[in-house]
């Protein structure tokens, strides 16, 4: 089935979408993103994903599109005509292009941004394969921007990083800056030693992660032990277990990292927990 996708106030045929080659997005990166993740039917954490979006617009003196009322109406329109029971709404705004490229950014009150927003269909997502074997992490250098905590589509350093993951038989990059995780190549990154989870504090250096908040406010409710410090890879490959967070895989255990094994090398008890009151909750809490 051919998908339905948004493109500036149009509902189209994925075939017929269409962006100028001037979009500044295309251009010079200059955009900013969000992916919403799909369970039955229904947008989980949405209301953080929009805050975060605003968050990044602000940041970066760009335009809101449209309202976050508009913007709910979207997502819940291309799931419904989609026919999206698991799956990922994924939202792209861009400074817009005023017909050339120049590094100036275009005058905003005659250059509206551009929005645009597609589905993916993933039926199993809350139980994947590799959510039930553990994922496999190599650490590799932090060469990225310094404003990680503006979510830009400036992806490519994290698609070399898991290339790179993927030539080492691994399945993901965790980024290290002087001598100290930041996070993954699309997610936060912790470890757990003993009853305590550790994961770096907020900061300009990583992605304020939506799940990452929800899980640490889970994992306090549940009156786990939270340590925000900064923490090496040495002292990951000496916990007991390691996780990631991310909108698209939720809670995913992390079984090796650098070729080390982590504990018995399968899922840990907390990682796992953890996914499930996740998956739990959002499903109750999503709209």
């Amino acid at each position: 089935m051919t998908r339905t996708v948004y493109v500036n106030g149009e509902y189209l045929p994925e075939t017929e979408a269409k962006i100028s080659i001037f979009d500044r997005g295309f251009l010079m990166a200059d955009a900013v993103y969000e992916v919403t993740s799909v369970l039955d039917g229904k947008l989980i954490d949405f209301e953080g994903h929009a805050v975060r979006l605003e968050r990044s617009l602000n940041e970066l003196d760009m335009r809101s599109p449209c309202s976050k009322d508009e913007l709910l109406a979207i997502h819940r329109e291309l799931v419904a005509v989609n026919e999206i029971d698991e799956g990922l709404v994924y939202l792209q705004v861009t400074r817009g292009s005023d017909g050339d490229r120049d590094f100036a950014f275009p005058d905003p009150d005659t250059t509206a941004p551009s929005l645009v927003l597609f589905t993916q269909n993933k039926p199993g997502l809350a139980n994947s394969p590799a959510s039930q074997k553990g994922a496999k992490i190599i650490s590799i250098d932090d060469i990225r921007w310094g404003r990680r905590d503006i979510k830009t589509v400036q992806l490519l350093y994290p698609s070399m990083g898991k290339m790179m993951a993927k030539a080492a038989g691994a399945d993901d990059a965790w980024m290290v800056q002087d001598g100290y995780v930041t996070e993954g190549t699309s997610n936060n990154a912790y470890f757990v030693k003993g009853n305590t989870i550790v994961t770096r504090p907020l900061s300009n250096d990583i992605l304020h992660g939506i799940t990452r908040k929800a899980v640490l406010r889970m994992a306090e409710e549940a009156q786990m032990t939270i340590e925000e410090r900064l923490f090496t890879v040495d002292e990951a490959k000496d916990a007991d277990e390691a996780f990631t967070t991310s909108a698209s895989a939720f809670v995913m255990p992390v079984i090796a990292i650098d070729d080390v094994t982590l504990g018995d090398g399968t899922p840990g008890p907390i990682a796992k927990r953890l996914r499930e009151i996740y998956l739990d909750e959002s499903r109750k809490a999503a709209i």
